[in-house]
C-alpha cells in the first residue's frame, strides 16, 4: 500500500516538475536561507507549538534536501532509496493512527519553512490534510515601505488579536476590514469562542470556494474573496450557513468574484456605443411593442437634496420625451441602508426591466439583487466601480469645471478664488484641478483657495471672507426648496451675490441615451467585454454643459465656447502636461495627455491649489459613509498635505 502511495506521489511530483521547468521556474523547494540574504531582518520570535495551514507550507530551510522534493512537496526521488522508505514508513504511521509529532518551521512574510520534518510534510500534503503540528519561530522584516511587507504588518496586528495564522491577504487594509465584517472593534481580542465560529465560517466558505474552481484564480486569495463575499452576505448570517449554501451564493456572484482577479478589471466607455450595423440585426432596431418600466432609486426625496433633485429632473425627461416606449417610476430609501436591498427586491418583483440607483450608497444593495436578478439590468450612478452584475454612470464634470475656471481666472481681480468641495472620492481631485489650470491658462498669478463643505466644524463662508476671496465657485445644482445664491461659479460682495456661471448635469440626455442604447443593442455589444462597465460621459455627449451670464464680457464667452467645442471634439483636452502638483511633482510630461484611469484616480493637487485633501477622520459622519465606499486611497490614508491658508 505504502509502494502504491509512493509511486503516485512520485508521479505528482514529476508532474510538477516538468511544469515549472517548461514555463522557466525553480522547480524545487524554495530554500529560506537564499532568500533572507536579500532581505532586512528585524527579529526573531518563537511562537510556539500549534496547527498551521499545510498550503503554506512552501518550502525548506536549508538547501539539503531540497531536490529530493518537486516544488509541490511531492518526492522525486526513485522508490527504494533510503528516502523513499522512511516516506512510506510515514505514509503507513499516517494510515493507522495519524502524524501527530510536531515539525519544527520558520515562519517568514506568513508562509512556513521546515526546519525539521519535510517527509511529515510531505506525506500530509499527499494526503490533503488542511494542517500540521509545528513549532514555529517567527522570521520578522524590518518595516518598509514595500506592499508585502506593510500587509504582513497587519498580519501581525490581526494574530495578536485572534492567533489565527490561516487568513492571507493580497491588499493592503484587508485585515482592518475583517476585523470590522467580523463586527469587533479595532485592537479588541477575540474569544476563543469567536476564534472557533470563524474557523468553521473559514472551513466553510474555503470548501465552497474550491468547489467553485477559486484556488485557480490568480492575484487574489481565498480570504480577499471571502471578504467581498462578507460586504455583500453579513457575518453573522454567513457564520451559521453550510458550505453548501455558501456555495450558492457564491454561484450568484461568481462574476464579481472573478473581476477580482484583474488589476485592471473597469472598461471606460468615453461616449455612447457607435452601434455596429454588421452586428445588429432588424430585431435589435424594432422598440417594445409593450412599455418596458424604468425604475429610478434615490435614497432621498428629490425635495430635500439638490444631487437627488437633478436625477428627479433626468426622469421626467425621459418620461416626456420616451412616454411611447417606457413607463418611470421613483422610489425612495430614505437614507436607511439596511432597508434599500429589500426595497430593490421589490422594485424588481415589480416587473421594472431597468433601474438606475442613484447614489454610490445604494451600490452595495445594487450588487446583491443583482446576484438575484440576472435578467434585469442595474446601474449605479457612481465611478470607478469594478462589478460585473451592475454597471455604473457618471459624468465627466472636469471638463465643465475647466470652463468656469476660465471665467473665474478671468474675472477675479485680486487673484484670488474660492472652491468648495464636498466628498474627497474618485472624480472630485479632478473636477478642483481642471478648475485650476483653467483659471492659471488665462491667469498665471491665480491662486484656487480650496475649502471642504463636509469638514467638522469648519466655515467655508468665514474663510473665504477672511482672506478676501470674492469668486467663488460652489456646488453645482439647487433644488426648488434651497433659496440661497451660492452655486455654480458667483461673485460675492458686501452679502450682494451675483451668479456667473454654472455647470449642468444633463441627466435627462444620459438617461434618455442609456436606455435608447439598451433598445438598440448596444449593451450587449458592450457585454462583451470581460471587465466592468462604467459609462463615463462628457460634453461631446451633451450630457453636461455650462450656463453663463449674458453679461459676460464678449471676449471671455467667446474663448469659452471656442475651448467647450474644442473640448467636445477631442481637440483639446483639459489634462495635457506639463502638469506639476503642489510639491512641484511632475505628473504629466509635456505634451501627453493623462489617461481616463489616471484622471479619475488622481489623488493629488494642481500647483496653484492652496489647500488639501482631508483624511476620513476630519469630516463629518454623513460624508465618512460617502467616502468609505468611493473615498480615494489620499482620503484613507496618511499623505503629505498642505494646511489651509
Amino acid at each position: 500500500m505504502a509502494y502504491e502511495d509512493y509511486i503516485k506521489a512520485q508521479k505528482l511530483g514529476l508532474k510538477a516538475y516538468k511544469a515549472a521547468t517548461s514555463r522557466g521556474l525553480y522547480p524545487y523547494l524554495p530554500v529560506l536561507d537564499d532568500i533572507l540574504p536579500h532581505a532586512h531582518v528585524e527579529c526573531e520570535v518563537r511562537l510556539g507549538i500549534s496547527n498551521i495551514p499545510l498550503y503554506q507550507v512552501i518550502g525548506t530551510s536549508t538547501a539539503g534536501r531540497t531536490r529530493a522534493f518537486a516544488n509541490n512537496f511531492m518526492p522525486l526521488l526513485d522508490y527504494g532509496s533510503e528516502f523513499s522508505a522512511k516516506w512510506s514508513h510515514l505514509v503507513d504511521a499516517q494510515i493507522k493512527e495519524g502524524i501527530h509529532d510536531a515539525i519544527k518551521v520558520y515562519e517568514y512574510m506568513n508562509k512556513y519553512y521546515v526546519v525539521e520534518g519535510n517527509k511529515r510534510a510531505s506525506v500530509l500534503k499527499y494526503f490533503d490534510s488542511p494542517s500540521i503540528l509545528a513549532d514555529i519561530t517567527r522570521i520578522i522584516p524590518r518595516k518598509s515601505d514595500d506592499l508585502e511587507v506593510q500587509i504582513y504588518y497587519e498580519f501581525m496586528d490581526f494574530y495578536d488579536l485572534t492567533k489565527i495564522n490561516y487568513v492571507q491577504f493580497s491588499k493592503l487594509g484587508n485585515y482592518p476590514k475583517l476585523v470590522e465584517a467580523v463586527g469587533k472593534h479595532s485592537g479588541e481580542i477575540w474569544s476563543d469562542d469567536e476564534v472557533m465560529d470563524f474557523s468553521s465560517f473559514h472551513v466553510a466558505f474555503y470548501k465552497a470556494y474550491k468547489e467553485k474552481g477559486g484556488t485557480k484564480l490568480i492575484n487574489i486569495t481565498c480570504d480577499d474573496a471571502l471578504l467581498y463575499y462578507l460586504s455583500l452576505y453579513p457575518y453573522a448570517e454567513s457564520k451559521e450557513m453550510t458550505a453548501t449554501e455558501i456555495k450558492k451564493n457564491l454561484d450568484k456572484i461568481w462574476s464579481e468574484i472573478q473581476l477580482l482577479q484583474d488589476n485592471d478589471s473597469i472598461e471606460l466607455l468615453m461616449d455612447p456605443t457607435t452601434e455596429n450595423k454588421s452586428v445588429m440585426n432588424v430585431f435589435n432596431m424594432i422598440m417594445p411593442t409593450k412599455k418596458k418600466k424604468v425604475a429610478f432609486v434615490y435614497d432621498k426625496a428629490p425635495s430635500t437634496s439638490d444631487w437627488i433633485y437633478g436625477h428627479e429632473l433626468g426622469r421626467l425627461h425621459i418620461q416626456e420625451n420616451l412616454d411611447e416606449i417606457i413607463d418611470t417610476q421613483s422610489y425612495i430609501t430614505n437614507d436607511v441602508s439596511e432597508k434599500a436591498e429589500s426595497i430593490l427586491e421589490d422594485v424588481c418583483n415589480d416587473g421594472n426591466e431597468i433601474i438606475f440607483t442613484t447614489t454610490p450608497q445604494l451600490i452595495k444593495a445594487s450588487v446583491k439583487v443583482a446576484a438575484n436578478h440576472p435578467d434585469v439590468k442595474i446601474l449605479n450612478c457612481s465611478l470607478n466601480s469594478s462589478h460585473a452584475t451592475v454597471r455604473t454612470y457618471y459624468t465627466r464634470m472636469y471638463e465643465a469645471k475647466f470652463l468656469t475656471g476660465l471665467i473665474a481666472g478671468a474675472l477675479c481681480n485680486n487673484d484670488k478664488i474660492g472652491y468648495v468641495a464636498d466628498y474627497p472620492i474618485y472624480g472630485e481631485a479632478a473636477n478642483i484641478n481642471a478648475f485650476a489650470l483653467g483659471a492659471k491658462m488665462v491667469n498665471p498669478r491665480a491662486k484656487v483657495y480650496l475649502a471642504w463643505c463636509t469638514l467638522n466644524n469648519f466655515d467655508v463662508n468665514n474663510y473665504f471672507k477672511e482672506r478676501g476671496i470674492t469668486y467663488i465657485s460652489s456646488q453645482d445644482s439647487i433644488s426648488p426648496e434651497n433659496g440661497q445664491r451660492r452655486f455654480g461659479l458667483y461673485v460675492e460682495k458686501n452679502d450682494d451675490r451675483k451668479n456667473i456661471a454654472v455647470p449642468v448635469y444633463h441627466w435627462g440626455a444620459l438617461y434618455e441615451e442609456l436606455i435608447n442604447s439598451i433598445f438598440k443593442g448596444s449593451w450587449k455589444i458592450d457585454e462583451s467585454s470581460d471587465k466592468a462597465i462604467n459609462y463615463w460621459w462628457g460634453l461631446s455627449a451633451g450630457v453636461i454643459d455650462i450656463i453663463y451670464s449674458n453679461s459676460l464680457p464678449t471676449g471671455i464667452s467667446k474663448l469659452v465656447e471656442l475651448m467647450k467645442n474644442n473640448i467636445a471634439a477631442g481637440v483639446f483636452h483639459p489634462f495635457t502636461g506639463p502638469i506639476t502638483d503642489q510639491n512641484d511633482i511632475l505628473q504629466i510630461d509635456a505634451h501627453k495627455v493623462m489617461k481616463p484611469e489616471e484622471i479619475i484616480t488622481m489623488d493629488w493637487l494642481y500647483n496653484n491649489v492652496i489647500g488639501n485633501i482631508p483624511d476620513i477622520d476630519e469630516l463629518i459622519d454623513s460624508a465618512k459613509a460617502v467616502v468609505e465606499l468611493r473615498g480615494l486611497d489620499a482620503a484613507t490614508h496618511d499623505i503629505s498635505k498642505s494646511s489651509l491658508i
